[in-house]
């Protein structure tokens, strides 16, 4: 039986998120928001997911779709914004990426989202089998260095984990302006039977897919953006 410290000690080692959690610069309206309005838009993992898991939204949701890192969230809110009938979950570990999206929801009154400022393998985790219709991780942190690249977002566990919450037919979409990135996805996916590319999707870039603010400043700093949709097999 694993003692009390082992186990222990495995829970620090999987909360572990590389980088800061810290939020510096907030105003004191973001800090405000942060304590009144982030409550109650947070997930509560402590619960069971409801079933089916757009009960969490309310009436006139029949979808649920989930982003990894929204950074400053520009692009879940117009997701939100976008398609009412769709609740989305945005998971993000940094302040001041939180902040910005509760600033946003507050400001344009978008309502259906849900946060979770920790790990998104615990929000992976907790959500039910075959819940999620579309997932976005869009400009994940690269970590470039190679002794470091084993931190990258889209490995084959969490692979394995966003292949058993998406259900048959969901897609993930990934975007990187890192080659190796790209490449090292590409060949993860190929060694995979769960998933297969959706090459027709982006012949023409959906109408859906806005660029956002990062993507703006790859492309004005010449680095080739690489976009990629993969569908739940």
């Amino acid at each position: 039986m694993q003692s009390a410290a082992a186990s222990e000690e495995q829970q620090v080692k999987r909360r572990l998120v590389y980088g800061r959690h810290v939020g510096r610069g907030l105003t004191p309206y973001q800090e405000d928001l942060l304590r009144t309005a982030l409550p109650a838009l947070k997930l509560d993992l402590s619960q069971h997911a409801p079933q089916p898991l757009a009960a969490l939204f309310g009436e006139g949701v029949q979808d649920v779709w989930l982003e990894i890192g929204f950074g400053g969230g520009e692009h879940l809110a117009w997701q939100a914004q976008n398609h009412p009938g769709v609740g989305l979950i945005g998971c993000e570990p940094f302040v001041r990426g939180v902040a910005g999206l509760v600033k946003r929801l507050a400001e344009d009154g978008i309502g259906a989202v849900r946060i979770h400022d920790d790990d998104a393998r615990f929000a992976l985790e907790w959500l039910p089998e075959a819940s999620i219709g579309r997932v976005f991780v869009l400009f994940p942190d690269p970590w470039p260095k190679k002794r470091h690249r084993k931190r990258r977002l889209l490995n084959p566990d969490v692979l394995s984990m966003l292949a058993r919450a998406m259900r048959e037919g969901a897609v993930l979409r990934f975007a990187t302006d890192i080659q190796d990135y790209a490449e090292m996805v590409e060949e993860h996916m190929a060694a995979r039977s769960d998933f297969e590319p959706c090459p027709g999707l982006l012949r023409e870039r959906p109408a859906d897919w806005p660029v956002t603010r990062y993507e703006q400043k790859a492309i004005a700093a010449g680095r080739s953006c690489r976009l990629y949709a993969f569908a739940r097999v």
